[in-house]
C-alpha cells in the first residue's frame, strides 16, 4: 500500500512533526511505502529525524535563498479558497492562493492509496481534491474545543468529503460524534504512535525535574515555575529543566527571575532526541490546561520516569491512571488552587524515592499501549476496511479534469520537492559512561568498509592536535584515565586504519547520552582535573566538549541581591584544596582595571568559599566610552604572595555543553557616574567561566 502523509510544516519539532514521523516509520516498517509531503520547506533539514525509508518532500520552498523560493509568487498575496476566514489561518506559513495551486495539484496527482491529512485546513483541501479512489483520512492533533468557533465550523462542514476522521483521545472522539451524528466520515480514536527509546531507562537518581513542550500559554509552565518554587526551599537539591521554544519564553524567562528560582529552574531550549534528557530526571511533569493526547507523557514513561500531569481534557486522563502510571493533579478551583495542589503532589513524587520507583516501572508498562507497531497496525486495518489499495484507479472524471485544467498553477520547483538521494554519512552515539570514559557506537549504514579508527581532532587549534583509536567492530571507548582530552571542542570522525587522517569523514549524531555525569565529579589525570561531555552540535555532529586544568573554582549557587551578588563555589584540585587567605579578583577584558574581595571558607568543608560581589562598585568604574558601552569582568581566584597561577573559577561539572545559553541569571541596575545607572549580570562565558557584564541604560527612544 502506498501511504502519503500531508503535514503543515515537517521541519519543524513540535508534537505533530513527531507523531507524523513516528507514524511514518512504523508503516514502512511494515512494508508499506511512505511518504511525508511537507507544504511548506522553512529550511535546509528537517529538525526531526525521519527513518531513511520514508521519503519526505516539500511543497513550497520557504526559503529566501532557494533556487525555488516561492515567496515573491504573486498568487500569495491573494487569500486561499479553502478556509479564507479571519482568524482561522496566521503566522509566518500562512495560507494562499498558491497553497489552493501547489496542495491541488499534489492531491489531483498523486497516485497514493489513502492520503492522511494532518491539520484542519489540509483536512479542509484533502475533502476537496484528490482522483476518485483515494482513501481519505483526516486528523485531529489538537481537539474540537481547541479550535476557534469558525474554524471549529470550517472543519466539520469538511468532513463529509473524508472518508475517516481520527481523534488521538477517546474524549474527542465521542464529542465529535455527538457534535456531527449524520457525517459520512467514521470518526474514531487512533492515539498517536510512541517508540520506545534506545537509551537505558531512567536510573531515577538525579534529583531532577524534566517537563518538555512547545512554550506556548495553554501548556501552563508558569503553574509549573509557581509550584516548584512553592517546594523549592524544602528541596534544595531538586531542579527544574524545561525543554523546548516557542512565544512564552521571554515571559517564563521573566518569570523565573521574578520567583528567584534562576539557579535551580532552566530554559533548557529545544532537544531533539527528547529521551536523552528524559532519562536525566527523576519527575515528568506537565501542567496544561489541555493535551489532545499527551506524546510528552508516553515519551517520559518510556524511559521509566515517574509523570505527574495535569487531569485536563483529554489525554493525560486516558493515558494516566492515578498513583497506579502517574499522579494525576484535578484542576480544581481557582488558578492559586491549582497551584497548591501541584505542588502539594510535587512534594510527595520528590520525597518518595519508592512511590517514583513504582511509577515509573508501571509506566512502562503502560507506554507499551503506544507502541508504534500496534498503531500502525491499526491504521492498517483502517485504511483497509475503507478499500485502500483495493479501488479500481480509474480514469479522472470530466469534472475532476476540467477543475484540475482551470486551477491556478505554478510549476513545482524539482529540486526543492524531489532533491536526488545521497549516500548517508556515517553515523553514532557517543555516551559518558559512569566513571568517566566515553563510548562511541557507529551505526553500520553508510559506515566504509575494512577496518576504521576512531578519530578526534581539536577545533580551532593551531597545533591540529588530535586523538586516534582504533574501532573495534564498530564501537570504541576512551577510558576515563587514557587519551587525555585538551580544553576545547573536539569533533568525531571515523578514518580507514591505514589511511592519512585527510581520508576522515565526519560523524552525524544519532544522539548523545550524558545522564551518567549528573553529579559525577571531574575527572583526575596526571595531576589534572578534567571533564567531557559528548554532544550533538546545532548542524547535527557528534563532537565531545571537553576542560582540562590544573586546579578550578566550581561555582555551585549565585545568589543575586539589590546591592550584592553573594557567589558560592568549591575549589578542586587533586588531593584537595585549600581557600584560606584567597581572593576573587576581577579584571575588566581589553584594559586592565581590577578590584579584588576576599573570600570566606567552610569549617566543615576545607574547599567550600563563598563570596560577595557590591555591585555599586561597577558603578564606580567607568565603562569604556561610546564605541565600547559594555564592559566585562572575568571572576577568577587567586592566593596573593603564593606565586600560585590564578584559579578558573566557572562551572564545568555536569552535562552542560552550554551554560551561557542555559544557565542564566537577571540584571540588577546601579548608578553610574557617567551614565546615570547601569545594569550588571553575571553569566557564563563560552568557557563557562563565570563573569559579570555592565551595561549602560539603552538610549530612549525619539
Amino acid at each position: 500500500m502506498k501511504i502519503a502523509l500531508l503535514i503543515h510544516n515537517a521541519y519543524g519539532i513540535g508534537g505533530t512533526v513527531r507523531a507524523v514521523a513516528n507514524l511514518s516509520a512504523a508503516l514502512a516498517g511494515r512494508g508499506h511505502t511512505v511518504e511525508v509531503v511537507s507544504v511548506h520547506r522553512p529550511s535546509d533539514g528537517p529538525d526531526l529525524a525521519f527513518d531513511p525509508r520514508v521519503r519526505l518532500r516539500a511543497l513550497l520552498d520557504m526559503r529566501e535563498d532557494a533556487r525555488g523560493y516561492v515567496g515573491d509568487d504573486p498568487l500569495t498575496e491573494r487569500p486561499n479558497t479553502v478556509f479564507p476566514d479571519s482568524g482561522v489561518d496566521f503566522g509566518r506559513l500562512c495560507y494562499t492562493a498558491l497553497h489552493d495551486a501547489r496542495v491541488a495539484a499534489w492531491l489531483d496527482g498523486t497516485d497514493a492509496d489513502a492520503v492522511i491529512a494532518t491539520r484542519p485546513i489540509l483536512n479542509g483541501y484533502l475533502a476537496r481534491h484528490g482522483r476518485p479512489g483515494l482513501v481519505r483520512v483526516g486528523q485531529e492533533h489538537l481537539s474540537m474545543d481547541a479550535h476557534s468557533e469558525q474554524l471549529r465550523t470550517d472543519q466539520n462542514a469538511t468532513l463529509d468529503g473524508l472518508d475517516a476522521f481520527v481523534t488521538v483521545s477517546e474524549a474527542d472522539a465521542a464529542q465529535y460524534r455527538a457534535a456531527l451524528p449524520g457525517v459520512r466520515a467514521e470518526i474514531l480514536c487512533v492515539p498517536n504512535a510512541v517508540p520506545a527509546p534506545a537509551v537505558a531507562p531512567a536510573a531515577l537518581a538525579a534529583p531532577v525535574i524534566v517537563a518538555a513542550g512547545r512554550l506556548v500559554a495553554v501548556k501552563r509552565y508558569d503553574r509549573l515555575l509557581r509550584a516548584f518554587a512553592a517546594v523549592a526551599p524544602a528541596f534544595p537539591e531538586w531542579s527544574l529543566r524545561l525543554y523546548g521554544r516557542g512565544p512564552d519564553k521571554a515571559r517564563l524567562r521573566g518569570l523565573v527571575d521574578a520567583l528567584g528560582v534562576y539557579e535551580r529552574a532552566r530554559l533548557m531550549g529545544p532537544a531533539s532526541p527528547l529521551e536523552t534528557e528524559w532519562v536525566k530526571g527523576s519527575i515528568a511533569a506537565v501542567s496544561s490546561d489541555r493535551e489532545s493526547f499527551g506524546l510528552t507523557l508516553v515519551e517520559a514513561m518510556h524511559c521509566g520516569v515517574p509523570v505527574l500531569a495535569t487531569d485536563c481534557p483529554y489525554g493525560p486522563g486516558e493515558i494516566i491512571s492515578d498513583r497506579d502510571t502517574g499522579v494525576l493533579v484535578p484542576l480544581d478551583g481557582d488558578e492559586d488552587a491549582r497551584v497548591a495542589a501541584y505542588a502539594a503532589a510535587l512534594r510527595d513524587l520528590m520525597g518518595d524515592a519508592g512511590l517514583r520507583a513504582k511509577l515509573g516501572a508501571r509506566g512502562r508498562e503502560r507506554a507499551a499501549r503506544y507502541a508504534p507497531e500496534r498503531i500502525a497496525r491499526e491504521y492498517e486495518d483502517l485504511l483497509g476496511r475503507l478499500g485502500a489499495g483495493r479501488r479500481r484507479r480509474g480514469p479522472l472524471t470530466a469534472f475532476t479534469a476540467l477543475r484540475t485544467l482551470l486551477a491556478p498553477r505554478t510549476p513545482a520547483e524539482p529540486a526543492a520537492s524531489a532533491p536526488a538521494p545521497r549516500a548517508r554519512p556515517p553515523h553514532a552515539v557517543g555516551r559518558a559512561l559512569p566513571g568517566g570514559a566515553l563510548s562511541f557506537v557507529l551505526e553500520t549504514d553508510g559506515v566504509p568498509a575494512g577496518a576504521l579508527d576512531l578519530l578526534l581532532r581539536l577545533r580551532k587549534d593551531p597545533e591540529q592536535r588530535s586523538v586516534r583509536v582504533p574501532l573495534d567492530g564498530s564501537a570504541a571507548v576512551l577510558p576515563a584515565g587514557a587519551h587525555p582530552l585538551a580544553e576545547g571542542r573536539w569533533d568525531c570522525f571515523v578514518v580507514p586504519r591505514e589511511a592519512e587522517e585527510s581520508a576522515r569523514v565526519r560523524l552525524r549524531a544519532v544522539r548523545a547520552e550524558q545522564a551518567a555525569l549528573l553529579g559525577a565529579p571531574p575527572l583526575v589525570d596526571a595531576g589534572v582535573l578534567r571533564a567531557r561531555v559528548p554532544y550533538a552540535t546545532s548542524d547535527g555532529f557528534l563532537a565531545v566538549r571537553a576542560w582540562a586544568r590544573p586546579r578550578h573554582a566550581e561555582v555551585t549557587g549565585v545568589r543575586i541581591g539589590a546591592e550584592h551578588v553573594e557567589v558560592e563555589a568549591r575549589f578542586l584540585a587533586p588531593g584537595g584544596a585549600r581557600v584560606e587567605g584567597a581572593v576573587v579578583r576581577a579584571r575588566a577584558r581589553g584594559c586592565g582595571r581590577s578590584f579584588e574581595v576576599p573570600v570566606s571558607g567552610d569549617g566543615a568543608d576545607e574547599g567550600a568559599f563563598r563570596f560577595v560581589l557590591a555591585l555599586p562598585r561597577a558603578g564606580d568604574v567607568p565603562l569604556a566610552g561610546e564605541e565600547a558601552p559594555k564592559e566585562v569582568w572575568d571572576l577568577e581566584l587567586r592566593t596573593p604572595g603564593t606565586g600560585e597561577a590564578p584559579v578558573p573559577l566557572g562551572r564545568i561539572t555536569g552535562d552542560g555543553v552550554d551554560r551561557k545559553r542555559t544557565d542564566r541569571y537577571p540584571c540588577v541596575t546601579v548608578p553610574h557616574p557617567d551614565h546615570g545607572t547601569a545594569t550588571v549580570r553575571p553569566f557564563f562565558t563560552s568557557a563557562h567561566g563565570l563573569a559579570l557584564i555592565v551595561r549602560p541604560p539603552a538610549p530612549a527612544a525619539d
